[in-house]
């Protein structure tokens, strides 16, 4: 299904409502408001119509004003790309910039109120508990071992691709990789995405997804669902299948964690839906919009970053060579070594290591961020740091995709790939402020899975770039806004690879 296919007289409607309400509130409100304002550079509108290419003409307007205003039906819209509008909103007064009603009634059917969706306490007790969860040493030898089960997965399933003399569609493999470990992870049960139920599972969490997207730019969204009409009816089916799935795997947990309580010889559990319901945490609901926030932090933006990470290697091949012997360097392995071998060998200290490696996955992150806008809600009149007033009920976004392009912070060189920009003299890799490089948020509400992130990122990556050699099959590289978080390449990354 297309979420760009809605009926021409609603778009038009909608265009026309849209327009009237923005031309009212520019020229009727705004003349009896004394309040200095950051300029407005369009409409909804403009938004509505540029959706297949939002973000790049998001950056066309942040090269023009480092913040600016998009007028919408009732309220203005302001994004930034200034590091220190990004630390205001961020840290220096986190409380007041919150998810709000705005993106609560949007996001609410899909991820109810899970650690995305909510403020105030019920986002501090699950930010508590899930960073206490996070931090265990238990939690992370278990993830790690499942990132290297899984990177030997999709090494053969590579392995198959290349016997047979056949182009791999790479981005696909890194889509269902991704959610299967993030299942592996957060629920402890194999998902296997070539099944009905799982490819079921997989798409209709995607099509909600998607939906969920569109829901920014389609004024008439709370219309059609109320009437159960087009996009909101199959958004409806699919946030059934969705929830039916995982609700069925906490029961089969619940029941299977009842049983073993009275085992004194069963182990710990190491995934989390376990670890909460260690802690007595028993409401399915609770525990159903935690995971699937969690799940969808986990998959698509890895599975994207993963993706043009590989695609940057492919155009880039003496520094894939650079990186597969920074790999082989670090592990100690040599060319007549197996696939599990390899995957055994990248431990805690090799990673460290791979300094190479870490400052392109990074280099990639910054130019084709996992989460490219993130939006908040102003709770209160505010004045920025630049002296522009913010309104209550105003949307505020910070926009990591246009801050990566932008000369002001990157220099002249900015649209270019070149990790050696993280690096010092002596080579080890340079962070940059977290308000300067925003992939991973920052703040109270850092993301919680950064290393984690990052270290099956690099586990993967090490796996096949030390295997293989890759280069592209085709040169396509349309950007396609496929799912609420992520940017991916429409119609996949199809590569060549080879043995080394």
């Amino acid at each position: 299904m297309d979420v760009l296919s809605i009926p021409t007289i609603l778009t038009l409607t909608a265009l026309a409502v849209t327009l009237v309400t923005c031309v009212f509130k520019l020229v009727f409100i705004g003349l009896g408001n004394k309040g200095k304002y950051h300029p407005v550079a369009g409409t909804a509108i403009d938004h509505l119509l540029n959706f297949d290419r939002l973000h790049d003409y998001m950056t066309e307007q942040a090269n023009k004003y480092k913040t600016y205003r998009i007028l919408n039906l009732f309220k203005s819209e302001v994004y930034t790309s200034d590091p220190a509008n990004v630390e205001y909103i961020l840290k220096t007064n986190f409380p007041n910039y919150g998810k709000g009603w705005y993106h609560y009634g949007k996001l609410n059917d899909l991820l109810g109120d899970g650690i995305f969706t909510v403020d105030g306490e019920k986002w501090r007790n699950q930010r508590k508990i899930s960073s206490y969860e996070f931090s265990t040493k238990n939690l992370r030898d278990f993830s790690s071992a499942v990132f290297r089960t899984s990177a030997v997965k999709l090494a053969q399933k590579v392995s198959e691709a290349v016997t047979s003399n056949q182009a791999t569609e790479i981005q696909d493999l890194f889509t269902k990789s991704t959610l299967e470990t993030v299942f592996k992870i957060l629920l402890g049960v194999d998902l296997d995405t070539t099944s009905e139920e799982g490819m079921l599972f997989s798409s209709s969490f995607d099509e909600a997804n998607a939906v969920t997207l569109y829901r920014y730019v389609d004024v008439f969204w709370k219309v059609k669902r109320f009437l159960n009409y087009g996009l909101e009816a199959n958004m409806k089916k699919c946030i059934k299948v969705v929830d039916e799935f995982v609700y069925k795997i906490i029961r089969n947990k619940m029941e299977q964690m009842s049983k073993l309580r009275d085992d004194s010889r069963a182990m710990k559990k190491s995934d989390i839906l376990s670890r909460f319901l260690e802690m007595n945490e028993t409401d399915p609901k609770y525990l159903k919009d935690i995971i699937l926030s969690f799940i969808i932090a986990g998959k698509d933006t890895t599975a994207s970053t993963l993706s043009w990470f590989f695609y940057m290697m492919c155009k880039y091949p003496l520094l894939q060579q650079k990186i597969a012997e920074e790999v082989r360097e670090a592990t100690g392995i040599n060319q007549n070594s197996s696939i599990d071998e390899l995957s055994n060998s990248i431990t805690d200290d090799a990673l460290d290591k791979m300094q190479c490696l870490h400052a392109a996955l990074t280099e990639t992150l910054r130019l084709y961020p996992a989460i490219p806008v993130d939006g908040k809600c102003c709770l209160s009149d505010d004045t920025f740091p630049d002296g522009f007033r913010v309104r209550k009920g105003s949307a505020v976004a910070y926009q990591p995709w246009a801050m990566g392009r932008m000369e002001s912070l990157w220099g002249d060189d900015a649209e270019d790939f070149r990790p050696e920009r993280w690096s010092d003299e002596n080579g080890c890799f340079r962070q940059e402020s977290p308000f300067k490089f925003t992939a991973f948020q920052a703040g109270p509400r850092i993301c919680l899975g950064k290393e984690f992130a990052y270290r099956q990122m690099k586990i993967f990556s090490a796996v096949l770039l030390a295997t293989f050699r890759f280069k592209l099959s085709d040169e396509q590289r349309t950007v396609k806004y496929r799912t609420m978080l992520t940017l991916h390449i429409d119609g996949g990354l199809h590569v060549n690879a080879s043995y080394r």
